[in-house]
């Protein structure tokens, strides 16, 4: 449904994208776990291991990623505000940042890991002139459309009415839960069938060639640098950089 919703975006079914809600709260965080005993919240707390952020570098970047994949916009300029809500801890927990993306579209980034009661509530919204969409990795199967004009279509995985992509990247009939594990498949599947039609002499498929480069890789480094500089700064709006 991630492929369908992009793929509409890209041919122009909302017209121009205005507006951009991601939000990725957890809440396995809001205690003090890598004091007790917990190994994945002791590396993931830890800046000598694992960096200078902590639930923006863990679950930001795919929010980020998330925002700019399905909308095919990029992040311009961001205004972040971390906290870290939990007492003892090294590294942000909770985080908001504001976005601009390069055709002066508007967004709001959510990242918390102490939202407690929460598992891996991913969700986004993109809204463009003629409507919007909606979809929520808990609920991986169904994406909402909305119209200015016209009802709320709910769209489901498996249909063959869904775009050349969506059907590319389903691996079961309808009604069959589908989603996190599935999506990685896809990831290996489409690189090695790039590479396979390379060996063979031949142009990959658009569809094929459907797979994160060190495009995104660099962008998703760029935006924790980004967002920790921008937290930092008595200014707050910052211009998105690249290192060179």
């Amino acid at each position: 449904m991630v492929k369908q919703a992009r793929q509409m975006v890209k041919e122009g079914a909302f017209g121009k994208i205005r507006k951009i809600y991601v939000e990725y709260p957890q809440g396995w965080l809001s205690r003090l776990s890598e004091k007790d005993g917990s190994k994945q919240a002791e590396w993931r707390t830890d800046p000598s291991r694992s960096g200078k952020a902590g639930a923006m570098g863990d679950i930001g970047t795919h929010a980020a990623h998330l925002a700019e994949y399905i909308s095919g916009l990029q992040i311009k300029q961001l205004c972040a505000d971390l906290s870290i809500m939990v007492e003892g801890r090294a590294l942000d927990d909770d985080g908001n940042v504001l976005l601009r993306f390069d055709n002066g579209a508007t967004g709001i980034l959510v990242a918390s890991q102490v939202a407690a009661g929460e598992e891996n509530a991913l969700k986004i919204r993109v809204y463009g002139e003629n409507g919007g969409l909606e979809w929520a990795q808990q609920e991986p199967n169904t994406l909402l459309v909305k119209w200015l004009d016209q009802p709320t279509q709910i769209y489901r995985a498996g249909q063959p009415w869904l775009s050349t992509y969506a059907k590319h990247n389903s691996r079961t009939p309808g009604g069959h839960p589908e989603g996190y594990l599935e999506a990685f498949a896809n990831l290996y599947r489409n690189f090695a069938l790039t590479l396979s039609a390379k060996l063979e002499g031949r142009q990959p498929t658009p569809e094929e060639k459907d797979f994160p480069t060190v495009e995104e890789g660099v962008r998703g480094m760029a935006f924790i640098d980004n967002v920790i500089r921008s937290n930092e700064s008595m200014e707050k709006w910052t211009f998105f950089e690249i290192p060179q």
